[in-house]
């Protein structure tokens, strides 16, 4: 912190020259003994002065030159602090790896191992609201559960399906999933945060581990006790030796301080509170910050601080013959034409010190975003806060005011939450013009052409739909006044086999690991 204090404008601080001169000139002026000495002998001067320590007193030009002095220090920008980019809790992805072998099943840990895991995810997306996560599952071999997303409830649904059942490969391979992990998340361009959520990991990953190069974080949760517990297989039933007792597993603790040691990752083990959880997200936060701190990011300026107190020093001016009265005039004036909250009658003082996008900055993040929408004067903020204000058709205005890759990326997706699925797609094109390679546009450009080619299939397929006969026509003859009355077979049976269907996301799951096994081998 002390090491890195400095000056963003050193050169502002020549003004202190200026206010030691006014000091150096005001005490020469006002010392009546210097005046005299060259006329008046020593004995008999010092019997003529009335005030001798007039001098001494403060005055008003002391105050003038230590608001100048505060002022130059203000001006010349002290820092020790870097400034966090906006929207960094956004930006920051945390890739979680789920181990999902036989031993996660464990019940040293009540429910068991993995149903602990669970909670400890939800609890750490409580903490990142907004933040971009995925989330990938690995045993015998590794797989893809959600892309970064930043739907928690989404991660929330499907973290609550994974069972150990759902592997396809028996094991545990853990240089498979981070290898894995490492070519999913190659393309982002933000650094991110790597998460094991498991019991342990095996000697022969250390290798792996060790060789991790990249600007991605690796961290290690390890789930279990000391001691140990029997692993659940059902309801009553437990996992069995050749003896016919119950096979233990134990969480070996020693093994992880071990990998801390020669591979740098960062390790801890599950606790009873949310310590763990809260030190995870500190870790990814603190992280991403380091990261940027090596890139183009900016030192945060206190200098503004040091503005109270000179406020305050400038109130010593409305003594009479401490300034010019039309001074404590104009301020009254600025004071009476600020702008006055008709809810409340107050003056908006806020108006008065901060600039439109940093009141609108405090609006953010309290999440206010309709007001901050209304108070960001730079478009790409407005635009931002209209589309966490669900105003998507505004934020699609307001991003088209400026021609950037960026822009047409935040286009792009509020477009695609408006259902404007052509147009989404040319500002994802347009972004990448613009900014070749950016993996993420490329991605939602997929996902979103992906979504154009289903809608186009679904109207083909309504389009030539056979139009089927009744298979039957009954009649009502009371009263010789029935009706018509056409079944329709086929779209009885659709809806019928449509309510039928129960897959659940872990059966989905389980195909497609199965199927992504099978094609690897």
């Amino acid at each position: 912190m002390i090491g890195d204090f400095h000056f963003l404008r050193p050169w502002w601080l020549l003004a202190l020259v200026a206010a030691f001169a006014l000091v150096w000139l005001v005490a020469r002026r006002s010392d009546v003994r210097s005046r005299w000495r060259d006329i008046i002998v020593p004995h008999l001067l010092d019997h003529l002065l009335i005030d001798r320590h007039a001098s001494r007193r403060i005055r008003p030009p002391h105050y003038i030159a230590l608001c100048i002095a505060l002022g130059a220090i203000a001006a010349a920008g002290p820092t020790w602090q870097r400034e966090q980019p906006p929207f960094v809790e956004d930006k920051a992805p945390l890739a979680l790896v789920i181990d999902l072998s036989q031993g996660m099943d464990a019940i040293d840990i009540t429910p068991t191992r993995l149903e602990r895991v669970k909670l400890k995810v939800q609890d750490l997306l409580k903490l990142r609201p907004g933040a971009r996560t995925a989330v990938f599952a690995y045993a015998g071999s590794a797989h893809m559960v959600l892309p970064l997303t930043e739907d928690a409830k989404l991660v929330q649904t499907y973290v609550a399906s994974l069972e150990t059942r759902i592997m396809p490969v028996p094991g545990k391979d853990t240089a498979k999933a981070l290898q894995l992990v490492d070519a999913s998340l190659a393309g982002e361009d933000v650094p991110g945060t790597i998460l094991f959520l498991t019991d342990g990991i095996e000697p022969a990953a250390f290798d792996a581990f060790k060789k991790h190069a990249g600007d991605k974080e690796i961290m290690v949760l390890g789930v279990g006790t000391a001691e140990g517990g029997p692993i659940k297989t059902g309801e009553g039933t437990f996992l069995t030796d050749a003896t016919g007792g119950r096979m233990t597993v134990k969480l070996d603790v020693g093994q992880l301080q071990a990998l801390e040691r020669e591979a740098g990752v960062r390790v801890a083990t599950v606790t009873l509170d949310d310590s763990d959880v809260k030190w995870i997200a500190a870790r990814t936060r603190t992280h991403l910050e380091a990261r940027l701190a090596e890139g183009a990011t900016h030192w945060r300026d206190f200098g503004w601080w040091l503005t109270i107190p000179v406020a305050l020093l400038c109130a010593f001016w409305f003594r009479r013959g401490w300034s010019v009265h039309w001074a404590g005039i104009m301020l009254a004036a600025a004071v009476l034409a600020a702008p006055v909250r008709a809810e409340a009658l107050e003056f908006d003082f806020a108006s008065m010190w901060l600039t439109p996008d940093q009141q609108g900055r405090r609006a953010f993040e309290n999440r206010d975003y309709e007001r901050a929408a209304t108070l960001f004067s730079d478009p790409m903020w407005r635009g931002v806060a209209l589309y966490r204000a669900g105003k998507f058709g505004e934020a699609v205005d307001a991003f088209a005011q400026v021609r950037s890759a960026e822009s047409y990326f935040n286009q792009g997706d509020a477009l695609a939450r408006l259902g404007k699925l052509d147009e989404a797609a040319a500002s994802y094109k347009e972004a990448l013009k613009l900014r070749s390679g950016w993996g993420e546009a490329e991605e939602n450009l997929a996902i979103v052409e992906k979504l154009i080619a289903d809608r186009k299939k679904d109207d083909d397929e309504q389009e030539e739909a056979p139009n089927l006969k009744p298979d039957a026509v009954q009649f009502d003859k009371k009263g010789e006044k029935g009706k018509e009355a056409q079944i329709e077979l086929g779209q009885q049976t659709a809806e019928m086999w449509m309510k039928n269907i129960q897959v659940t996301p872990t059966d989905l799951l389980a195909r497609k690991f199965a199927i992504e096994a099978q094609g690897s081998r």
